[in-house]
């Protein structure tokens, strides 16, 4: 792990705890955050870009422009067969890409795999490794999912940049398979869900207005086949007012606003909205299902 310029490296943390006291919020949070962005550029610049596909928290701060939400990892797609060896080769070739200097160095010796065990965690990897910035270290960690699929085709997505440095441009979840993924963690929890932060990016990407419904609704019907998951007859029970008005759902919903300093209607309105938004995908989903 060859060490940048201190100069540099002092430069770049001075401009993120500015950055980090412009936005109200940890820097330490941010200097993580920035660390996970440029192994997104090292990514982005290696010969490995068509082997990952961006999703998750940092794809929707991405697409809704969000600069608040505490997301302190990264989550992938792995494209292709996959080994720990082969996947664990990929990362640490990545930490070696040549790339402009950012202040941010990253061991590929530190590199670790284990498997993910979580709530509608559906096979993957869960990979760590450190790196610097100047004096400040850094414990990154990325999920890689693998195998899982993507209806329609992967955009191509320029990552927004914390300071004014070259953004990575990484292949990423179209909307559709965003929604219809939290779609089905929806169907698949039921009840049990306490994934409010699926319910919070359904309402925003609803009322970006930027959603095909035809291709959600291909999107929804790829999603449940590959997941083993039969499309239900009516409304999910995940979007019913008796779920939305469940007192400890809607604490539920106010601690993870407050958490994460969003601001969005009560929980019934939300789920009210959705509802209205995602039957009709699911229908035209599941009658595309029986016409197969």
């Amino acid at each position: 792990m060859s060490r940048p310029d201190d100069g540099i490296a002092r430069s770049v943390h001075v401009r993120l705890v500015r950055r980090a006291q412009e936005l109200g919020v940890d820097p330490n949070q941010l200097i993580v955050r920035y660390g996970i962005e440029r192994f997104l550029y090292r990514l982005s610049r290696s010969p490995h870009s068509e082997r990952f596909v961006l999703k998750g928290g940092l794809l929707m701060l991405a697409r809704l422009g969000e600069t608040l939400r505490p997301t302190r990892d990264a989550d992938l797609l792995g494209i292709g067969d996959l080994s720990d060896e082969a996947l664990g080769l990929l990362v640490r070739d990545i930490c070696e890409a040549e790339v402009e200097p950012d202040g941010v160095t990253l061991d590929p010796d530190s590199v670790a795999l284990a498997g993910i065990r979580e709530q509608n965690s559906y096979g993957g990897r869960r990979i760590t490794l450190d790196g610097r910035l100047g004096n400040a270290r850094l414990r990154l960690q990325i999920d890689v999912g693998i195998g899982d699929v993507v209806t329609p085709e992967p955009d191509r997505l320029d990552y927004p940049t914390i300071l004014e440095l070259p953004a990575p441009r990484l292949y990423a979840y179209p909307r559709e398979s965003v929604v219809a993924e939290k779609l089905h963690a929806i169907v698949h929890l039921g009840a049990a869900n306490t994934r409010m932060k699926d319910y919070f990016d359904l309402f925003a990407l609803a009322k970006e207005g930027a959603i095909d419904l035809e291709r959600l609704a291909r999107a929804v019907a790829a999603t449940f086949v590959r997941r083993s998951t039969r499309l239900p007859d009516g409304v999910p029970s995940g979007l019913t007012d008796t779920f939305a008005d469940e007192p400890s759902k809607r604490a539920m919903w106010r601690a993870f606003l407050d958490r994460s300093r969003l601001e969005a209607p009560d929980l019934r309105v939300v789920v009210r909205d959705l509802r209205g938004f995602l039957v009709g995908p699911l229908g035209a989903a599941a009658r595309m299902m029986r016409e197969r």
